[in-house]
């Protein structure tokens, strides 16, 4: 029986009350994600129809995510809540705390004695409050998910922007900020702004060397790392229907690589045959009862462009394999066109290293069809020419890949199986010991980002993102260019050899099998359960809560960085080793901006302190403002905030004592994640006005009194040569959101309203 199936059962019950209302006020056919939305808001059968990309709307998700990562500090703000236990089935899965190094055994076992003091304090928060605990190895959050939790037409948040990846099995799943999942499991809203909807057509199938990952490879080539941005990203057509469960998933995986809220496909046969699959018959079985709420209306896909506020047409049958990158996931390069695109750019065509796995591309099909290249690689007699490295996506996908044999035959290539965790996609990869003064290379993976640093913490090593097929061949040839639907490889005996195109069974012909899952399910009673965590503990900090809004004017603020360019939430809050950090606000506060480029000089961790008028690591110049009493902002480019949902990006600024984050533009998740902080998350009126913003300035907000729904601010920005500036900033707060600026924080807000409710 599939987990929560009472609830499961409880959400279908509802649908077809609940779509007959929402049609009756939006009064047009529905798309699969206005079906899911209007089933799933909070006040219950819709009575007006929301404008999209402008209402905001209160949802119910009927279940909450979160990885280990996030979790802690997601845990540790439900620990104020002040409530027993959460009010919607949970998880909790340890999947970020592994470094891959030397293979899957010593690497979990030592990942295991290294963060032992935080699985233990994940384990017993979870035991206490009913959340299911996913034990180190058990595997990655997104994969565990989909072959557990995911189901069609449900709606779920997760701790980390990748919760997407269960748009493959036909959810609105949203990745958020640990602040939101508070929210969720303490029995209150969830608050999105009602998405635009881009449809994808597909059409044709794939066939050869092409593969689901190439569908968003080449999605992100046409939108961008922010075309889908403030989107719902709904996927149809023959082509659709004619893709996997879990080729979809990647698809949805990657559509946080374009901004996007979330992606999705509609309730198709790839479903049933992957839920049967997974032992989840039951679900199967209540589905078909409402199958005709859980995919689009079929008017909508006939004539999707009367439906959707964009729509893009993708013929399968002539979609190229892909190659994306370096530094970012959109830049697209077909499989035949690398070689002078590389000379031109100077970027390394040998490859050293090949990494299958994370939680975009590490299902059974997905190491199946790598394994057939492997395969013929050894029949043929090659030897590959760069390091090959394979991380599973769960201890079901490694169990019964082992079992089939998959396992062997990339150790016959002299793979190194990594452990069921994210690995080298987070930046949990000991492949240097210097990293920041290694050589430039390059890599190509499966995995969903490349940007600098990412998978290595090596500045010069350009990663490009391809199928797990794609990246096995290009493994075996070692180089950047090779294209495997045309060229040949010389063999061991000198031979011309050709690789025949890859090929794997989507499900396992045996069906999945697993001795030890990894699950750890919660204490029926978790009332006499104590969480422990130590005063002089460097990994865990119980939370002080922040201060509230004084009611005054925020003036005499200083800038701390205005960053130039990119600035991702890896820039704020950097990974790699400062995971171990991650429930600990005071000491990962260290990494804060120490990524982003200051746009005065170019260097990155450098800035004036402009109290002393010395140069200043990022983290230190903040805390000697916030000693003085001196409030801070910071200023940034285009998409400020691009990447990861960590709330750690939004948490540390506000912690360190910056008062406002003021951009050209935002992605969506931090903008949300500033706001639940008690920040000003802002943009220029004008982005010229950026421009203006000088290394000495000083910042005062003159109308915070006024602070209202649709009305601008005015910052007035004092000059040291005594001129002034007058930039009017905007912003997307709603009545709710200017609440939580006031009372310093939406879990303030929280805690209050629980006091006054007790």
């Amino acid at each position: 029986m599939a987990f929560d199936i009472d609830m499961i059962k409880a959400v279908y019950d509802r649908y077809p009350e609940r779509i007959a209302a929402a049609r009756k006020v939006v009064n047009k056919p529905l798309t699969l994600a206005e079906k899911i939305l209007y089933t799933h808001l909070w006040e219950g059968e819709a009575t007006q129809a929301f404008e999209r990309g402008n209402s905001y709307v209160d949802f119910a998700p009927d279940r909450v995510a979160m990885q280990d990562a996030t979790a802690q500090m997601a845990l540790l703000q439900f620990m104020q809540a002040g409530k027993d236990k959460v009010a919607v089935p949970s998880t909790a899965h340890a999947d970020h705390l592994i470094q891959a190094k030397l293979g899957a055994t010593k690497d979990l076992q030592e990942g295991i004695n290294k963060n032992n003091e935080v699985f233990n304090f994940l384990s017993s928060v979870c035991d206490k409050y009913g959340i299911g605990f996913w034990k180190p190895g058990a595997g990655i959050i997104h994969q565990v998910v989909l072959e557990n939790y995911a189901f069609p037409g449900g709606m779920m948040i997760g701790t980390d922007s990748h919760t997407v990846n269960a748009g493959g099995l036909g959810m609105v799943a949203v990745g958020v900020g640990g602040a939101d999942a508070v929210d969720v499991m303490a029995g209150m809203a969830w608050e999105l702004k009602f998405p635009k909807l881009i449809g994808v057509k597909l059409t044709g199938k794939l066939n050869g060397w092409t593969a689901p990952k190439d569908v968003i490879l080449k999605v992100a080539d046409i939108l961008t790392v922010k075309g889908g941005t403030g989107c719902i990203v709904e996927y149809f057509g023959e082509g659709a229907e004619s893709m996997s469960c879990t080729g979809k998933g990647t698809i949805c995986n990657m559509g946080a690589e374009i901004g996007a809220t979330t992606s999705t496909f509609g309730y198709d046969d790839s479903m049933r045959r992957y839920l049967k699959s997974t032992g989840r018959a039951d679900v199967v079985e209540l589905a078909d009862q409402v199958a005709e709420h859980l995919t689009g209306d079929a008017e909508v896909y006939a004539n999707p462009e009367q439906y959707f506020d964009q729509v893009i047409e993708i013929d399968l049958d002539k979609l190229m394999p892909h190659l994306n990158g370096p530094f970012t996931p959109d830049l697209a390069t077909e499989v035949g066109s690398m070689t002078d695109k590389a000379n031109e750019n100077g970027w390394p065509l040998d490859v050293e290293w090949g990494l299958i796995g994370s939680c975009t591309n590490s299902s059974y099909e997905d190491l199946s069809r790598a394994a057939s290249i492997a395969k013929q690689a050894v029949d043929k007699g090659l030897v590959t020419k760069a390091q090959f490295g394979i991380n599973p996506g769960s201890e079901q996908v490694r169990y019964t890949a082992e079992r089939d044999g998959l396992l062997k035959t990339f150790e016959d290539l002299d793979a190194t199986i990594f452990t069921n965790a994210c690995g080298p996609c987070i930046g949990q990869w000991g492949r240097y010991s210097d990293p920041k003064n290694a050589p430039k290379n390059s890599i190509v993976h499966s995995f969903n980002r490349n940007f600098a640093k990412r998978a290595d913490g090596n500045p010069n090593t350009h990663a490009f993102v391809a199928s797990p097929e794609m990246v096995a061949a290009i493994a075996i040839s070692g180089r950047l260019d090779f294209n495997p639907i045309t060229d040949t490889l010389t063999n061991k005996n000198g031979e011309e050899v050709k690789l025949d195109p890859p090929h794997g069974d989507e499900l396992p012909t045996k069906g999945f099998a697993v001795e030890d899952n990894g699950y750890q399910a919660p204490a029926e009673d978790g009332s006499g359960i104590e969480v422990i965590v130590n005063e002089d503990s460097e990994r865990l900090q119980l939370l002080t809560p922040f201060a509230a809004w004084d009611g005054e004017n925020i003036t005499g603020a200083k800038l701390l960085i205005k960053a130039e360019g990119k600035c991702t939430t890896d820039h704020i809050s950097m990974a790699g080793p400062w995971l171990r950090y991650r429930g600990h606000l005071d000491n990962i506060s260290n990494n804060c901006l120490i990524g982003a480029v200051n746009a005065f000089g170019g260097a990155t961790n450098e800035v004036v302190n402009q109290l002393t008028g010395d140069k200043s690591e990022v983290p230190a110049a903040a805390r000697a403002y916030k000693a003085a009493g001196v409030p801070t902002v910071v200023v940034g480019d285009h998409n400020y905030g691009e990447g990861s949902s960590r709330e750690h990006a939004a948490m540390e600024p506000r912690h360190l004592g910056v008062r406002a984050v003021i951009v050209k533009s935002f992605a969506r998740i931090h903008e949300t994640n500033l706001k639940k902080q008690g920040m000003l998350g802002l943009t220029f009126d004008n982005e010229a006005d950026y421009d203006k913003i000088k290394e000495d300035d000083t910042f005062n907000f003159v109308d915070l009194a006024e602070f209202a729904p649709g009305k601008q601010l005015t910052l007035e920005v004092a000059h040291a040569d005594g001129s002034t500036d007058t930039i009017m900033l905007n912003h997307t707060y709603n009545a709710q959101q200017i609440e939580w600026f006031k009372a310093g924080s939406a879990l303030n807000l929280i805690k209050s309203q629980a006091a006054a409710n007790a």
